[in-house]
């Protein structure tokens, strides 16, 4: 453990390894949350996989220590996310975040002409990412440019939504379960979907239920991570931590032995038996101790990508 200052206390740092499924908040940013709970767990190193707006809750995944290192197949994967968007408004943000740029009437908005809708938004779409997001023009966050009242040209981009449906239509609230690929905005769907019902819409409640191969059931809430912080109760903080190879399900297993193990911690590739033809590998010892990811090349070899050292 190392000894550290904290903005109003002092703490011992330890090093923790594995994900935590946090359920976040509303009003916060995915960043905030992130250091409360790094502070919670006393841990010297922690990172969030894909980032949820501050009036967003749900699934944040955090990766601790040597699960930071695999934390692009979790910002590659799918999500799946519950939303309810307001018709009749429509926001500089496309949520209740930004200001109220423009009201329109509702007509003839009903159940069957949001479902005649919906299939336009199913598969592979193309998406222009909205003026309020973190992608970059001449290295300056487009959100930043947004607040100056400044919009600059952005290219469309491929996502795919595997899943849209209406779960509830209210007076003037649609709630939507959305299945989507990475870099999904799911605020831009629902401002879509309201220009071509014609009365515009904006998101006020967004929450994730899934990331990847992780289900809702499998969060937890900052309430019950800070009682236990606050009882000192490490060992069951650290209950909450799943193991770092959960998240590369599908992944076809290699086993290393000591000598091969050796050689990948200096990045040689080596011929491994039982290697697929391509594709990522998860490495493994004779024991079943997870050490690592290697990518299969065209020679058969496995590269060491990732290595744990625990």
């Amino acid at each position: 453990m190392k000894r550290d200052k904290g903005d109003s206390y002092i703490f011992m740092r330890r090093n923790v390894n594995g994900i935590l499924l946090l359920d976040k908040p509303i009003g916060v940013t995915s960043n905030e949350v992130l250091q409360l709970v790094k502070k919670l767990f006393l841990a010297n190193k922690a990172g969030h996989t894909g980032s949820l707006d501050p009036i967003a809750t749900g699934m944040l995944p955090i990766c601790f220590g040597e699960a930071t290192k695999f934390s692009q197949f979790l910002l590659e994967s799918d999500k799946r996310y519950v939303v309810t968007g307001k018709l009749g408004e429509i926001t500089a943000s496309a949520d209740s975040e930004g200001p109220i740029i423009e009201k329109r009437e509702i007509k003839n908005v009903n159940i069957q002409s949001i479902e005649m809708v919906l299939p336009k938004f199913r598969g592979k779409i193309l998406q222009l990412p909205p003026m309020y997001s973190a992608l970059k023009h001449k290295g300056q966050p487009l959100y930043k440019l947004a607040r100056q009242g400044i919009e600059v040209e952005r290219t469309p981009r491929e996502v795919t939504i595997h899943m849209l449906q209406l779960l509830d239509l209210s007076d003037d609230l649609v709630k939507l379960e959305m299945h989507c690929s990475k870099g999904t905005y799911v605020r831009t769907v629902v401002a879509d979907i309201g220009e071509i019902l014609g009365c515009g819409a904006h998101v006020i409640e967004l929450r994730r239920l899934a990331v990847g191969p992780y289900q809702a059931t499998q969060m937890v809430t900052l309430e019950k991570l800070q009682e236990l912080a606050a009882k000192s109760d490490y060992k069951s903080l650290d209950q909450f931590l799943l193991p770092i190879e959960s998240m590369l399900v599908g992944m076809p297993d290699l086993t290393l032995n000591p000598d091969m193990l050796y050689y990948m911690h200096q990045g040689h590739a080596l011929v491994i038996p039982h290697t697929p033809d391509s594709g990522w590998v998860k490495m493994k010892s004779k024991d079943g101790k997870f050490l690592g990811v290697g990518e299969v090349m065209s020679d058969g070899k496995v590269n060491p990508r990732r290595m744990c050292k625990f």
